[in-house]
């Protein structure tokens, strides 16, 4: 099974790719909590050049919540993450399948709420 899904698509810039995966995750009720500019981090931290790469914090709230009533300690796996990263012929959009990375947690409810989250996460990954 792998742990992600994905797509690259055309754009400008990662700017414009991000705008793109955001208005595709708004479609399916997500919201971005994060956004981490690795590109710019590294450079911060490590004074280290390196591709455009961002890391979107995706969550849906009314899925997020059930998951949390569910898994009180289920936060340690949200928000979905879902990447933007320069690649061969434009942007690669990938996103987290939930219900690998919720394999490992044995809740009955959470195995029921992972296939809807990772149903919406394809379908934006399609849309692009």
């Amino acid at each position: 099974m792998s742990y992600y899904f994905s797509t690259t698509i055309a754009a400008d810039n990662i700017d414009d790719a991000v705008e793109r995966v955001l208005e595709a995750l708004k479609q399916e009720g997500f919201g971005v909590l994060t956004d981490i500019d690795i590109k710019a981090t590294m450079k911060k931290k490590l004074d280290l050049d390196f591709r455009p790469y961002r890391i979107l914090g995706a969550c849906n709230p009314p899925l997020a919540h059930q998951a949390l009533t569910a898994e009180d300690k289920i936060g340690a796996l949200l928000p979905c993450n879902v990447v933007v990263q320069e690649a061969a012929g434009g942007f690669e959009v990938a996103a987290v399948d939930p219900v690998a990375s919720m394999a490992s947690v044995d809740n009955a409810t959470l195995a029921e709420i992972a296939p809807l989250v990772r149903d919406k996460l394809v379908k934006v990954i399609q849309s692009l």
